[in-house]
């Protein structure tokens, strides 16, 4: 394999993203006013050894500019860009507002700088490897599986220290992305999730106190999209989710494990995948080339994209230098040889010269646009209906008149439709009185009948009772009449029985006596024998 190419040098001093990537701050495009600016070494490149400027900085000299005089009886230009009565005016000396930028790039130091990046791609593309080989270092975390029900994201916040520039960098991963049978809405929660930041700032911008310095920015600056190496063509989830995406981050797509297919089979994999972005009207994020100190290398890494990249944390001994780099069979694949892969450009376009433009694009523009749709939503607008200028006063004046109007609408039409089931109610509640009364009239005639055929009823006992006890007094007189005169006869009769029955029992005495006398010779009682016939015990 070829040797590592020679990578050109670059400035890692803080203030390197006011820089070209020489390390020269570029020239300004609108130089202070009362200045002139110009290169004290007068020369352009990107200062490589040998090529002519060096690898140290070159500052940029800021001289009072002498404008010509004015023509007598004309007024100074007036400058229309920046408003009425700006007008250039030459400097008698050196004042001292050319140190702003030095001010600037202190400021940010001492604040630090936040960014974050979103890894959107199938699972086992290397996604967190690379993440390591970018910043040259070894983040945690759990190696996800092919087993998750659905798409999750996986935020991770780390504080980097390079030089004396600190960096807050978040990488938001996607979990189990693709790996569902059901891929149609896998896109849906890297949506959500990226509004849901969109929206978390926005919140704190409407805050009557806001505390936008210290708060933790956590909207996506870039969103790098692993490509499987298929060496055919996007798949449909690919397409869906990038075309999802375009319009609230700034898509960089990348092809991952480029190492898997062949240089030829690579050149076609890049041409097929810009063609079906274009045919589709996918937007991803184009390096800025309207700045002079970074067009040509932008343009140039804009025909480039997508990115064929290798990730890889091992090192290994290559000629005299330990070089990260990825060891098989046949050879070894250098991570940081541009013969090999893409991984240096990609690494100078994310992080080394336009990091800033990644960070700013998010604000200005896909922030922006949400922003806009958000507020209008809510009824605000920038202009009236004739269309002319609307201050936020006015249009939150005229929402609020809005919103009072439909409430009075809405409380008069509540209010009539309270009317109106309050008269059906009572409607309703007269025809059941009207009912009730009826059925108590009803309940109360019968009760009356009922009650007069009760007394009816008694009437009839009673007079059935006093009958009866009528004939039971007659009843009982007759019996006791006839009780008396039954009496003396039962004592009559009662008295023959006893005679008869002491007739009878004498008879039989006096015979047993008679044969007793007889049998032992004994004489007989001729009183006894007259009386015989009677009683003898009367």
């Amino acid at each position: 394999m070829a040797e590592p190419a020679a990578q050109p040098s670059r400035s890692q001093a803080p203030w390197s993203r006011f820089l070209r990537p020489s390390g020269r701050p570029p020239a300004p495009s609108n130089p202070l006013p009362g200045t002139q600016a110009s290169c004290g070494r007068g020369e352009r490149g990107w200062g490589e050894p040998g090529a002519g400027g060096g690898g140290g900085f070159c500052c940029w000299d800021l001289k009072p500019w002498v404008s010509p005089p004015p023509t007598r009886g004309r007024r100074p230009h007036m400058c229309s860009r920046r408003g009425e009565g700006c007008r250039t005016v030459p400097l008698a000396g050196h004042v001292g507002f050319d140190s702003l930028p030095d001010q600037l790039v202190n400021k940010s130091v001492s604040e630090g700088f936040c960014f974050n990046i979103l890894c959107v791609g199938e699972t086992g593309l290397g996604k967190s490897t690379l993440m390591d080989t970018l910043f040259n270092t070894k983040f945690e975390g759990e190696p996800a599986t092919h087993t998750q029900p659905g798409v999750q994201l996986r935020s991770n916040t780390y504080d980097l220290q390079e030089s004396n520039v600190g960096l807050k960098l978040t990488i938001v991963s996607t979990v189990g992305f693709g790996d569902q049978i059901n891929k149609e809405d896998s896109y849906k929660p890297i949506v959500e999730f990226i509004d849901a930041q969109f929206e978390a700032y926005l919140q704190e911008e409407l805050k009557i106190r806001r505390v936008l310095h210290t708060y933790h920015d956590s909207r996506i600056h870039a969103c790098l999209y692993f490509i499987a190496p298929t060496g055919h063509s996007l798949k449909s989830l690919d397409l869906v989710t990038m075309k999802k995406l375009d319009s609230k981050v700034n898509i960089i797509p990348i092809i991952a494990k480029s190492d898997a297919i062949s240089k030829s089979e690579l050149t076609k994999f890049k041409i097929k995948i810009t063609s079906e972005l274009v045919s589709n009207g996918v937007q991803i994020y184009q390096f800025p080339t309207d700045d002079e100190s970074v067009a040509e290398i932008n343009g140039t890494m804009n025909a480039h994209l997508p990115f064929a990249v290798i990730g890889s944390t091992e090192e290994l001994k290559i000629g005299n230098k330990m070089m990260k780099a990825r060891q098989y069979p046949w050879g070894t694949v250098q991570v940081e040889n541009e013969a090999h892969c893409d991984f240096v450009k990609l690494r100078e376009m994310l992080i080394r010269v336009n990091m800033e433009d990644l960070r700013e694009q998010t604000h200005s523009r896909h922030y922006e646009l949400y922003r806009r749709c958000k507020l209008e939503e809510m009824g605000f607008k920038d202009t009236d209906p004739d269309s002319k200028p609307f201050s936020l006063q006015e249009t939150y004046e005229a929402k609020r008149n809005e919103f009072l109007g439909e409430l009075q609408k809405k409380e008069e039409e509540m209010r009539q439709m309270f009317v109106q089931r309050v008269k059906e109610k009572e409607a309703e509640l007269k025809e059941a009185e009207k009912e009730l009364h009826e059925k108590f009239d009803r309940l109360k005639k019968l009760h009356q009948d009922e009650k007069k055929k009760l007394e009816d009823k008694k009437k009839s006992l009673d007079d059935e009772v006093n009958a009866f006890k009528q004939r039971k007094t007659a009843a009982e007189l007759l019996q006791s009449q006839g009780s008396q005169a039954g009496g003396s006869q039962t004592l009559k009769r009662d008295k023959e029985k006893k005679n008869s029955y002491c007739f009878t029992v004498n008879s039989a005495v006096c015979r047993m006596l008679h044969e007793t006398q007889v049998l032992f010779g004994l004489p007989v009682d001729a009183l006894f024998l007259r009386n015989r016939a009677g009683p003898p015990f009367l």
